[in-house]
């Protein structure tokens, strides 16, 4: 099928008859969703924490590393079952109770797409003088448009874009690495503290988790038999790399100027070739944008879907919730770019926190409950797997439960957290709650491997 003509299919199942790909270019897709400034103002916020530089890379290293499993295992889902993310959790939650995680996920999709699309008003404003305003909406409506053509356009772009970001940014990260721009004094070994560090490696861990609703969305029309290795491996690598590297340019961006925003250093050093740098932010950031346009859609769609008695979603309704979704979109990042910017950053940081839970229920579901064996079409029936999982809700909120006394964000400090010097640990709390109650309570339903 052409990258230009638009996708016809929404939530339902992918026949195997139209499955194509590589797992490739699930390695390039989550390369280029990760080079751009979003995540490069993650890696600043190493800096605002009070984590020295050298401490900073090694949580994010190692915070990625560790993230990133779980996010690359749910990619491994999509050519083994063939449908989007998150429909996937009717088989956890059941058809009426997997509406609670859904609106979730919309609310994180919508906050990142505001959140990123004011950064991306910025940097056009920056190139063109025009307001940020403006460049907001000129964004959200590039990102509509593509994600209207939808998977085919999404995975060639992000192909071909990774390319260009891999030898600007090369260019970029040399220029400053061997420009004496990083002070001298960044560099030094003092100042460790086991509570920030933890907490470091927590901003890491739940970066790469709060991908987990996305993921299979980008890798349900490859062939079924790919394999679990293929997928996890390519979308493991594609967005640790790119995520490490673009986090610790952050942190050592922000030790060179605290005052400026990720996206005026960058202008700042690049000299003359601002613009190009102003141009390659823009192209990042509708990169990632696609992303939570399409994934919004089809998070909306399954919602939807909870109450209607149709089969499939026509055409036009795809186009509806693409663009109802820009739209809403577009006005969060208009009110982000004026007044809130740090209110929605805390409120998506938070909103981590809730997707934690879900990830292990999902996993543990697909791994260790039915090792990979669903009827796709059963998702779409109320009696499939279900009206309401009372013991997956439960499970699920006694998770998030468990999960506040270990957190530590500028919105909560829980208790556990503050008597261990700030260190957030809750996401170990959340992965091994969620999942070790889930696991307990599906005995009856497991399937042999």
């Amino acid at each position: 099928m052409s990258v230009w003509q638009a996708e016809t299919h929404a939530v339902e199942p992918i026949p195997l008859g139209e499955r194509h790909g590589k797992a490739r270019d699930l390695f390039t897709l989550w390369f280029s969703a990760n080079m751009q400034v979003t995540t490069i103002a993650v890696g600043a916020a190493y800096v605002f924490i009070g984590l020295p530089l050298i401490w900073s890379i090694l949580a994010i290293i190692l915070g990625n590393l560790v993230g990133a499993v779980f996010m690359a295992y749910h990619s491994a889902q999509g050519p083994i079952i063939g449908v989007p993310q998150m429909i996937q959790s009717r088989a956890q939650f059941g058809f009426f109770g997997a509406i609670l995680p859904l609106v979730l996920v919309v609310v994180m999709y919508l906050g990142f797409f505001a959140l990123s699309g004011a950064l991306g008003g910025e940097a056009l404003q920056s190139l063109t003088g025009l307001p940020v305003a403006v460049g907001t909406i000129i964004l959200g409506a590039i990102t509509a448009a593509m994600a209207i053509f939808g998977y085919d356009l999404i995975h060639a772009y992000q192909r071909y874009l990774s390319l260009i970001f891999l030898v600007v940014f090369i260019i970029f990260t040399v220029a400053v690495a061997v420009g004496g721009h990083v002070p001298s004094a960044a560099w030094g070994m003092s100042g460790f503290n086991w509570g920030t560090f933890l907490l470091g490696v927590t901003i890491a861990v739940t970066w790469q988790i709060t991908y987990a609703p996305y993921v299979s969305d980008y890798s349900r029309y490859l062939p079924k038999d790919i394999g679990v290795g293929a997928t996890f491996n390519t979308t493991f690598w594609g967005t640790v790399v790119a995520s490490v590297w673009m986090m610790i340019l952050g942190a050592v961006l922000t030790e060179v100027n605290e005052k400026l925003s990720s996206v005026g250093v960058i202008q700042q050093l690049s000299g003359g070739f601002g613009w190009l740098m102003m141009i390659i932010i823009l192209l990042g950031i509708i990169a990632a944008n696609v992303l939570n346009n399409y994934g919004g859609m089809l998070t909306i769609d399954t919602i939807g879907g909870t109450f209607s008695t149709r089969e499939r979603t026509s055409p036009g309704g795809r186009l509806g919730l693409i663009i109802g979704f820009a739209v809403v979109g577009i006005v969060f990042g208009i009110i982000a770019a004026g007044n809130f910017n740090t209110d929605l950053t805390n409120f998506i940081t938070f909103l981590t926190y809730l997707v934690v839970p879900w990830t292990a229920i999902n996993l543990t579901d697909f791994y260790l409950v039915r090792h990979g064996h669903y009827d796709p079409e059963a998702f779409y029936r109320p009696q499939g797997y279900g009206g309401t999982n009372w013991l997956a809700l439960g499970t699920f909120v006694l998770s998030i439960l468990a999960e506040i006394p270990f957190i530590n964000s500028t919105l909560y400090e829980g208790p556990v957290a503050k008597a261990l010097g700030g260190a957030d640990i809750s996401w170990i709390l959340g992965l091994i709650v969620a999942g070790g109650l889930y696991l307990a309570f599906s005995g009856s339903r497991r399937v042999a491997a």
